[in-house]
């Protein structure tokens, strides 16, 4: 503990003089007096090993009055009459106390019932004293000047030290002054933020969190602020976000959504965006007027920092899967609202905008079209063409969404392909991080899919020889994309004598059928490729002088289908003398 003097009062003592006047001295003297009875009744209460729970509450409440009058003893309260008077009843109760103690330890007293009784008298009194010390506070009649500080405890400290450290913290902003409170935020924020194990710490108190939520309706802004910067820490933890939502978070959060300053807006949509990832506590935030609140944000684009939209962002697109409230945001206009935020520059903003018009039009042809109209496919395109300046992360979210929204309808594909859709996929695909490339992977086989134009389109942008490489990876997985990708398309004309002009490209496929290799994976697929490469005369002409060839006799003299098929269609032309005689069996 380490007590903080004015510059007065060193000056007094240098000069060898007191440092506080001497008819101060017998107030000073009584509030010394009450807090090391209130410490030594503490520690006694300890040794009582009956009505457990009844001690625990007093012994709450005795930590919490001997903190308050901690953050009075030096303050430069002089004789007055209200401190005074309170400290002289502080100390009636804690002898009244002391001696309830040293019966319950003593097992001295005459009866449970009367001994319950008794402490629940002295429960509610040490509450009456706290509730005055807090008046007084309140009132202004005390000067902080000199008000000793609790250090936080190091790193590593025991469980004892934190909750003695934060116990002291929530009495000031109890019973403390705006400065008081504000500074006890700040002091509670940093020891969250340095060590989490404070979050436990905080809960387990229980009154504190009632505390901070109360806090979020005060009319100091410094102080709202800090209280929505604090929970947001705690709900940052999956296990104590029903705490939260228990102790009524939500309404306030939302209010300071209306009426906070910035930096507590930013907090409170901190707060929401993790509350609402349970998608039961949705309602909640509703039935306060929290979609509204939301919406209005977003809609102020740059009237606000990014650090406050892309939060409020994320909130809705956590409601965005209810669907009333769905409902209620499409009337609201919110569909032009993120088409319009997916243009931000700012990367979360960016990703939670996406991921919502991703969300609101999920299994919903209507919205589906709405976000395709007014502009969403022409937004998600900027996101992932080659000059754009978005990170990998965000582009795959945008590719995800492209799928999503586009390839179940033709004529949004048309308009994907007439924006260069597949330039840009080639692109992600050679130069992508892994997860991108694979998923640029998954969406050229849905694309292969969608119509014989993309396949075209496909062909004439190169996307064969980088599918060609893939056919060789490591994973299991790629490989057998790569191999369905290119079995589609193969499938037109254009793109098989394409894909035959290159001779690597068939000595490939053959050399990869090679039964001896551990798990191909895709021979099936491989297998399919080379079918439809025989449809012209060249494929055939390239299997057939292929130095690998054995490859497809050895599948084919081991009953496998596809290869036996392949064999039939290549016997029935002219290089039939090029071929074993098994073929004709």
């Amino acid at each position: 503990m380490i007590a903080t003097m004015g510059e007065e009062d060193c000056h007094n003592e240098e000069a060898g003089q007191d440092p506080k006047p001497l008819e101060s001295s017998t107030g000073d003297s009584n509030l010394r007096k009450a807090i090391d009875s209130l410490t030594s009744l503490i520690s006694l209460s300890h040794s009582v090993r009956v009505f457990a729970v009844k001690w625990q509450l007093i012994r709450n409440k005795l930590q919490e009055l001997n903190s308050g009058l901690i953050a009075v003893e030096n303050c430069d309260s002089g004789e007055n009459p209200a401190i005074k008077g309170l400290v002289s009843a502080v100390l009636v109760t804690v002898n009244d106390c002391n001696d309830l103690a040293r019966r319950c330890v003593d097992l001295s007293y005459s009866g449970k019932l009367l001994m319950q009784s008794d402490l629940d008298v002295i429960s509610s009194k040490f509450d009456s004293h706290s509730k005055k010390l807090s008046e007084i506070y309140n009132a202004g009649i005390l000067t902080q000047g000199f008000a000793i500080v609790v250090s936080r405890p190091s790193i590593g400290a025991c469980r004892d030290d934190m909750r003695f450290y934060v116990r002291d913290l929530m009495t000031r902003m109890k019973i403390g002054d705006a400065e008081m409170k504000r500074q006890g935020l700040v002091n509670l924020h940093e020891a969250l933020v340095e060590d989490e194990k404070y979050v436990k710490v905080i809960v387990e108190l229980n009154d504190i969190m009632y505390v901070l939520v109360n806090f979020l309706d005060s009319s100091e802004i410094e102080i709202q602020e800090g209280a929505a910067k604090v929970l947001s820490v705690i709900s940052g933890f999956d296990s104590y976000k029903g705490v939260l939502v228990g102790a009524g978070i939500v309404a306030p959060l939302v209010r300071v959504l209306e009426c906070g300053n910035e930096l507590g807006k930013e907090a409170s949509a901190r707060c929401l965006q993790k509350l609402t990832e349970n998608s039961e506590n949705a309602w909640s935030v509703s039935a306060h007027g929290g979609v509204t609140a939301l919406l209005k944000i977003c809609a102020g684009g740059s009237n606000w920092r990014p650090e406050l939209i892309g939060p409020a962002c994320g909130v809705l697109k956590n409601l965005a899967g209810v669907e009333e409230i769905k409902r209620f945001m499409v009337e609201e206009d919110a569909i032009s609202t993120f088409i319009k935020l997916v243009r931000s520059r700012d990367e979360a903003v960016q990703m939670n905008s996406i991921e919502f018009l991703q969300n609101i039009a999920s299994g919903d042809e209507l919205i589906r079209q709405m976000v395709v109209k007014e502009g969403g496919i022409r937004a998600l395109m900027r996101v992932v063409e080659p000059r754009s300046s978005c990170s990998f992360k965000t582009r795959e979210i945008a590719l995800r969404a492209i799928e999503n929204l586009c390839f179940s309808s033709t004529s949004s594909v048309g308009i994907l392909l007439e924006y260069g859709f597949v330039h840009h996929l080639i692109f992600l695909l050679r130069n992508g991080e892994v997860p991108i490339q694979e998923l640029a992977l998954k969406v050229a086989i849905r694309l292969c899919g969608t119509s014989e134009e993309a396949k075209k389109e496909m062909g004439e942008a190169g996307f064969m020889p980088e599918l060609v490489k893939f056919l060789d990876s490591k994973s299991i997985e790629v490989r057998e994309m790569a191999a369905e990708a290119l079995s589609g398309m193969v499938l037109v004309p254009k793109n098989r004598k394409k894909f035959v002009q290159d001779d690597r490209n068939i000595g490939l496929l053959l050399q990869l059928l090679d039964p001896e290799k551990e798990n191909p994976g895709n021979k099936k697929l491989l297998l399919s490729i080379l079918m439809s490469l025989t449809s012209c005369n060249s494929g055939r002409r390239k299997i057939a002088h292929s130095g690998y060839l054995k490859n497809i006799e050895k599948l084919a003299e081991a009953e496998v289908s596809d290869a036996k098929k392949l064999v039939r269609k290549l016997s029935t032309n002219r290089f039939r003398n090029l071929l074993s005689g098994f073929w004709h069996s």
